[in-house]
């Protein structure tokens, strides 16, 4: 025998480090695939809070910049101021409340909307600004605010610096959306306008003010520091704050490569489809300027409802995933030292599982060389000391096998006798059937010989009778012959129905409707008269498939032969039910008369055989029966005691439909 490539100490060790170490690659991996997943997804609901948090600063700014002008409107002295066309005083109060307040624009209007005072710019005057949106809103509802984008005309009027403030140009940036031009002149403006009644809120004309927020960072630094805390990870911030104006950054504390401030790069394409174009809020992961972020973008609406930029906030998603694989490199280094611990573990454990076995390999090939007297030692109590018990049973049973195969040798010659009388018996049984065939060909034969000239025979003997009287001596005679006759026609016309069985039409079938016909064709008959009926009849019987003329001549011909074999006094029991797991339908018709031997039993449905008296029956009836039920691949069974009655039992086979009609 040669030697295995590999001992099974070594396949045992080796099957477990696999599966050990496939298992532990499969936890390792979803691990770290739970553990991002869930660090991203607390990440994701933070960043939600924080953009509420931003969304607070800033409303918090448009709310102060709608108080100034509010409370600036109410002022007395500037009613008083406009109403006596005081224009140096109204642009000396103004300056110094734009310049307190920190406003980048106050512009005072007179009814009509032409500017009367304009603080930043004073030597523009007169244009109409009552067809801004803002100003518009104001004369109509007293004080709004809301954000607004300003053209670079308008920002000229207000001051060539702001002009300057808010034109810059657009820097490429990665993954964004690609644009035609490559420089903004507009600008982003945080503004209020409120009307200026007098004491019998007579319009005066309408306060507006407000802050350009194109490199403005008052907003987005207030957000980092308030929400974010300036909270900085390896030199970089993790918390970061953006203001775009329609895609493009106007104010933001993300740094480019250069670690400037990001001005006029772009969003990414995605978020531009979501944000700009579908409205909606985008909390994700995305590339920001030069670096992936946990995110969150929402729209910000002018005073109309159109979106004309984003409050942006996110956090830096490299702690996140620096902290994942921490764990992960922590759970690998514990993976591996019990990968060690457990090959230690193994090893000790192969070497008392093994030991045992090789002693029970020494044990065979002693055993294997004739020595049955060759016992293992048991060590110990556990499944490898319970193999070693069976096999010591095992050689014990050895001996007991030796002598049961020389018993079985002994009565193998008895089994083979056995066996060969019951082929016999099949062979015997099957020339009884070639038998049967050939005499059912020959019965064809003479009925077709014998039935012409017997009934012509029959004819004659009906004319004469007719023409004999009744008192004359041949007319007895002659009745005889006719008598004997038509007894002759029927066995040819049993022989017939016999050798040529007509093929079953097969239909949907009541069973109990044609016992039911049988019954009620037989039973006014004289022999019925003294006999008792009794039917079981299971209710709501399935239909079968079945030729129910065909099944009504069995059913009658075997009430007539129980009917007789009680000489007309007995009881008769018809009973019908169904055995679906068997998968048939039976029916059961016994009577109370004299009963069968068991010879006849075996012979009873063989052609020409009867138990009745001569010149009684034809001995076909059952035989003709039998082919019936075969024809409908079924099968009849008798009982019979001699003395007490005989039970005829036919099974029918469960087949609802029709293959044709």
């Amino acid at each position: 025998m040669n030697k295995p490539r590999f001992s099974l100490r070594t396949k045992l060790i080796l099957t477990f480090l696999v599966v050990i170490v496939i298992g532990g690659l499969l936890t390792l991996f979803v691990g770290f695939r739970l553990i991002r997943n869930t660090l991203v997804s607390q990440a994701q609901a933070k960043v939600k809070h924080d953009l509420a948090s931003a969304w607070m600063v800033f409303n918090g700014k448009l709310h102060e910049i709608q108080t100034v002008i509010s409370l600036t409107a109410k002022r007395e002295s500037l009613w008083d101021a406009i109403q006596n066309n005081r224009h140096d005083t109204l642009l000396r109060y103004l300056g110094r409340v734009r310049a307190e307040s920190g406003l980048d624009i106050l512009t005072l209007t007179d009814s009509r909307g032409r500017v009367i005072s304009r603080t930043r710019n004073p030597g523009v005057q007169g244009d109409d600004q009552g067809s801004d949106e803002i100003v518009g809103q104001a004369i109509e509802r007293g004080v709004v605010a809301a954000p607004q984008i300003l053209v670079r005309e308008e920002l000229l009027k207000e001051g060539q610096d702001l002009a300057d403030q808010a034109s810059m140009e657009f820097v490429p940036t990665p993954k964004a959306a690609p644009r035609a031009e490559n420089r903004e002149t507009s600008g982003l403006v945080l503004k209020a306008a409120a009307r200026v009644l007098d004491e019998n809120q007579r319009l005066l004309g309408v306060l507006y003010g407000g802050v350009l927020l194109n490199r403005n960072y008052e907003i987005v630094d207030q957000i980092k520091g308030t929400v974010f805390k300036d909270e900085k990870y390896k030199g970089r911030e993790t918390g970061t704050a953006t203001i775009f104006q329609n895609d493009f950054r106007i104010s933001t504390n993300v740094v480019n490569e250069r670690g400037e401030r990001a001005i006029g790069t772009l969003v990414s394409r995605e978020v531009r489809q979501a944000v700009l174009e579908e409205g909606k809020p985008w909390i994700d992961r995305a590339f920001v300027v030069n670096d992936i972020y946990i995110t969150a973008y929402e729209p910000i609406h002018n005073i109309n409802g159109r979106i004309i930029g984003i409050l942006y906030v996110g956090m830096l998603e490299k702690p996140y995933f620096d902290t994942a694989d921490r764990v992960m490199l922590t759970f690998i280094g514990i993976a591996v030292l019990c990968i060690v611990f457990l090959l230690a573990i193994l090893n000790f454990s192969t070497i008392r599982i093994i030991r045992p076995l090789e002693k029970m390999v020494t044990a065979t090939k002693e055993i294997a060389a004739g020595d049955l007297s060759h016992r293992v030692e048991i060590e110990s109590r556990d499944e490898l000391g319970t193999l070693a018990e069976s096999f010591n049973q095992m050689i014990s049973q050895l001996k007991k096998a030796n002598e049961e195969l020389v018993m079985w040798a002994k009565t193998l010659e008895k089994k083979v006798q056995e066996r060969t009388q019951e082929l016999k018996d099949i062979q015997d049984h099957l020339l009884q059937a070639e038998k049967l065939a050939s005499l059912g060909k020959l019965a064809a034969g003479i009925a077709h010989e014998i039935n012409n000239p017997l009934g012509g025979v029959l004819i004659y003997a009906h004319l004469i009778l007719e023409d004999l009287q009744e008192g004359s001596p041949h007319y007895r005679n002659l009745g005889k012959i006719v008598k004997e006759t038509e007894r002759c026609r029927n066995i040819v016309k049993g022989l017939l129905e016999f050798a040529r069985p007509k093929e079953p039409e097969m239909i949907l079938t009541d069973v109990n409707e044609v016992l039911e016909t049988s019954v009620s064709l037989l039973e006014r008959q004289a022999l019925f008269q003294n006999i008792t009926i009794k039917k079981v009849y299971a209710p709501h019987l399935a239909r079968i498939v079945a030729d129910g003329a065909q099944l009504q001549q069995v059913f009658m011909n075997i009430i007539l032969n129980g009917a007789e074999a009680m000489e007309g006094n007995g009881l008769l029991t018809l009973k019908t039910y169904l055995d679906e797991p068997g998968g048939y339908l039976a029916v059961e018709i016994s009577d109370t008369g004299r009963g069968i031997g068991d010879e006849d039993i075996k012979r009873l449905f063989e052609p020409f055989f009867t138990t009745k008296e001569a010149g009684k029956g034809t001995g076909l009836g059952l035989a003709i029966s039998y082919g019936i039920i075969q024809k409908h691949s079924g099968s009849i069974d008798v009982e019979s005691r001699v003395g007490e009655g005989t039970l005829f039992r036919i099974k029918l086979p469960l087949k609802r439909e029709a293959a044709h009609d």
